[in-house]
Formats: C-alpha cells, sequence, structure tokens
C-alpha cells in the first residue's frame, strides 16, 4: 500500500485506501467515510460539489420592494445579512448537504446575557436583541439519530425528518433550525452516508467512475515516470565477458545518463538509443479518461464541461449551447436552495427592520407610517419584499441597449394612454411608477431621476388660453 513518510511516521493515504477497496463495484453504497475521503482527496469532488454552488451564488439576489421607502428597506436589509455572513452559511451547507445527502442549520444565542437553551423557541420579535447569535453547520456524523425520517406510509410526516434535531443529543426547536437533503428520501432505503433514511450523496451513484479516475491518476504518475527512459540497443558481448567489457559497458551507459544538448556521444553502428515508446498508451489513456468524467458527470448530474474545466465554445455572455446547459443547471441549484434563503431571510428581516429602524421610518415619512403600528408596518414590508435572481448569462452591452429601448417604448405608451384620463392621485403614481423603472436603466440612464411625487399630486395644471371673443353686434 502506498504511503507518506514523515518524521518516520507512517500515514495511510485516504485516496489510496478508496482505490484499493476491491468491494467497490458498481452500485456499491457510499458510507460516510467514504463520502468524507472523496470530498477531501478526490480532484473532482470539488468541482462537483463546491463550484457548482459557487457558480450559482457568484451574482447576488436583486432585492426589490413593491412600496416605499424601498431604498432604505433594501439597504437595511443587505447590511444585516451581510452581517451575518448569510451568503456563506447557505453555501456551506449546501456542500454539506451534497457530499452526506442530508445537513442543517441551526443558530443560537443570548437574551438578557443569558444563553437561550437550544430546545427553546425564540420570538421572532426579540431577534434584534438577540446577542452574540451563531449559526452552527451540522453534519449527519453531527446529526445521528434525528435525521431518521418517518417510514409510516399513514403517517401525516410520511418521510419527513423528526421534529427536534439533534446535535450530539442535544435537541434544537423547530423554529431555530432548518434541515435539508439532496434528493428525494426512498422509502425504507437507508442511506450509510447521513446514518437514516434520507437523502443521497452526489457520490452515491458515482462511486464506481471516481474510484476508475483515481486509476488514471496512477497510470498518468507511470507513463509520466517511465517516458524519459531510454532504451539501448547494443551488442551483445561474447560468451565470456572480462571485467574490461563491463567496465566499457558501464562507462558508456553513464555518459548517455550525463549527456546534454551539444555533447557527442559514439555508438558502434549496430546499436541504437532512442526513448521508450508511449504512443499506445496515449489513445487508450485520453479515451478512457474521457469515458470516465463522462460517466462521473451523468452520475451526478454535473455538466461535463464544468469537471473538465474547458473553456466554452464562445465567451459565457454570448448565451452558447454550452452556457445555457450550465445556466439551467445553476437555476436548479438555486431552486434547491431557496428554503434555505427563506429561513434567512425570516431572521434578516426581524433584525433589520426593528423598531428602531420603524421610527426612523416613521420620521422620514409621516404621513404614510405616522398612525401606523410597528407591526403591521413589519407585515407589509415582508409581504413587498421580491428577491430574484440576476441572470447567469449576461447579455452584451448592445443587447441591453436593445432590451431598454424596448422597455422605455412601453413605458412611453403606457404613460401617454394613462395620464390624459386618470385623476391627479392616479397620475403621481403614475409617474412615480415610469420613475422607477427609469432609475433601473444603467445602461440608458447614468443618473437617477428624483420627482417630489407629493408636489405632482397635488398639481393642478392650468386651462390652456382661449381667443377672446367679440362682442356681438347691435345691429
Amino acid at each position: 500500500m502506498a504511503t507518506v513518510s514523515i518524521s518516520n511516521t507512517e500515514l495511510p493515504s485516504p485516496l489510496m485506501d478508496f482505490l484499493q477497496t476491491e468491494a467497490i463495484e458498481p452500485g456499491s453504497p457510499a458510507g460516510y467515510q467514504t463520502c468524507k475521503a472523496i470530498f477531501e482527496f478526490h480532484p473532482l469532488a470539488s468541482k462537483i460539489i463546491e463550484k457548482p454552488i459557487v457558480i450559482a451564488l457568484s451574482k447576488p439576489r436583486i432585492l426589490a420592494m413593491d412600496m416605499q421607502p424601498k431604498e432604505m428597506l433594501i439597504r437595511a436589509f443587505q447590511e444585516e445579512w451581510d452581517r451575518l455572513d448569510a451568503t456563506n452559511i447557505i453555501r456551506d451547507v449546501t456542500f454539506l448537504k451534497r457530499v452526506y445527502g442530508v445537513s442543517a442549520v441551526v443558530y443560537g444565542g443570548k437574551l438578557d446575557g443569558k444563553p437561550v437553551p437550544t430546545n427553546v423557541e425564540i420570538d421572532p420579535w426579540k431577534l434584534p436583541y438577540l446577542e452574540g447569535i451563531y449559526f452552527n453547520k451540522l453534519d449527519p456524523l453531527n446529526l445521528a439519530g434525528s435525521t431518521v425520517t418517518n417510514q409510516n406510509p399513514n403517517a401525516p410526516d410520511f418521510q419527513q425528518p423528526l421534529e427536534y434535531i439533534t446535535a450530539a443529543g442535544q435537541p434544537y426547536h423547530p423554529s431555530r433550525s432548518k434541515i435539508v437533503y439532496n434528493n428525494t428520501p426512498i422509502y425504507l432505503s437507508f442511506q450509510p452516508s447521513a446514518f437514516g433514511f434520507t437523502g443521497r450523496s452526489v457520490f452515491q451513484r458515482a462511486l464506481y467512475p471516481l474510484k476508475s479516475f483515481v486509476q488514471s491518476m496512477v497510470t498518468d504518475d507511470l507513463v509520466t515516470f517511465k517516458a524519459g527512459l531510454l532504451v539501448v540497443k547494443q551488442k551483445q558481448s561474447g560468451s565470456i565477458v572480462n571485467n574490461v567489457m563491463q567496465m566499457a559497458a558501464g562507462i558508456k551507459r553513464s555518459m548517455l545518463q550525463q549527456g546534454t544538448t551539444g555533447n557527442v556521444l559514439s555508438i558502434d553502428i549496430d546499436e541504437d538509443i532512442e526513448a521508450i515508446d508511449l504512443n499506445n498508451t496515449d489513445t487508450a489513456m485520453t479515451t478512457a479518461r474521457d469515458n470516465i468524467i463522462a460517466n462521473i458527470a451523468a452520475a451526478t448530474e454535473t455538466p461535463a464541461i464544468l469537471l473538465k474545466d474547458e473553456a466554452f465554445t464562445n465567451a459565457f455572455a454570448e448565451g452558447t449551447e454550452d452556457s445555457k446547459a450550465i445556466a439551467q443547471y445553476v437555476t436548479g441549484l438555486r431552486n434547491d436552495m431557496r428554503t434555505l434563503f427563506e429561513f434567512f431571510d425570516k431572521i434578516v428581516m426581524h433584525r433589520a427592520w426593528n423598531k428602531e429602524f420603524f421610527e426612523a421610518v416613521q420620521n422620514e415619512y409621516p404621513d404614510v407610517y405616522g398612525g401606523m403600528t410597528y407591526e403591521n408596518a413589519f407585515y407589509k414590508w415582508k409581504n413587498a419584499f421580491r428577491p430574484t435572481w440576476e441572470d447567469l448569462i449576461e447579455e452584451t452591452p448592445s443587447e441591453k441597449v436593445k432590451t431598454e429601448e424596448v422597455k422605455l417604448k412601453g413605458i412611453t405608451e403606457i404613460l401617454r394612454t394613462l395620464l390624459p384620463v386618470v385623476n391627479p392621485e392616479n397620475r403621481a403614481r403614475a409617474i412615480q411608477w415610469a420613475q422607477d423603472n427609469l432609475s433601473e436603466m444603467p445602461e440608458m440612464f447614468k443618473s437617477s431621476m428624483q420627482l417630489d411625487i407629493e408636489e405632482i399630486m397635488d398639481y393642478e395644471p392650468p386651462t390652456p388660453l382661449t381667443a377672446p371673443t367679440e362682442p356681438p353686434s347691435k345691429d
């Protein structure tokens, strides 16, 4: 078995142990330790687990609000989101879910200087005052015993996790935890990677080709090691070889080994020197490696182009078939992370839009929020919150301008139709809508429009002057 020796201490190689496990064959289950070793040491593990999620989160969500003051609301939300490092927590929990088939995130902190017991619910309205808030990312070994889904097909929580998950035997209140699965749990199918009837590791179906890929690495190493080998065809000595002939042959081999560019080496006419012929291995190695990667891509549902790190046919922004396939795959990953984002959205909303923030909004907009309670305003803000994902495939600047020109024509036609026939209040709302849309066209307008909507609402356009009429004739 291959070993690494450091200070006379032999450390086994988990990847070589994985390779030499003869029990791994098509359909073999992937246990917790196997998945952990693959994630830590396999060269393709990062491309399968981490790279797709990093691409999915490479562009932040676009936060939109359907009511005022949207700038203040979005800024406060984003600042608290960044303060909690929510995106990176979601990323890491998703990593663990894909590696083992199940993972969870729990949170806690202190109220009035005392730690809140993990099995006690934290009032959402007290989240702004939760000190030292923390988020723990748990894998199946931390959750062992609490991720076993109910296997009674007549139960209301069939194929659902236990209400209270536990971390090292300590229960967490359901409101303070979110458990996520990779793939749908299968009835009476125990997953050794997740220690329960739960989701499946992304490595489950790809276990055998992942092993084959490690074997291809060993082959590459042997070919590289032998590629510099020189083969010397020497004339055979007679039946009696004396010491002089042996010494001469040794000197010739030594000179051949030490010879470099610019040196001259003399050999007999019947002798020949050439490098070892590895041409026969080239096609077989390349074909086998490509087939193994294709099998891994099919088993993990990861586009092969991500595993090979090949360049796209054209730029990613051009929307080629390769980039479209990646974009569709990433969209699926973003949808899969939706429950985690909703879990954090609720926490961030309560902490960002707290009573102090509401009072600041009341002072800024007394006409709108002066007679409104904090709870009523919070629910209005929550219902108006509209997060969306930015498209992964970027349009070229020329295409963006064309798109915004079409939008601008649409806005103009709508205003031309509505403004003459609506009352002053709705006229002001239509202008506010147009202003908001124009502010979201940076390719067309570099600076945003700032109109006083309240003055527009109270404004009465002057009556057009008419030509004076002549007095009637006395005749």
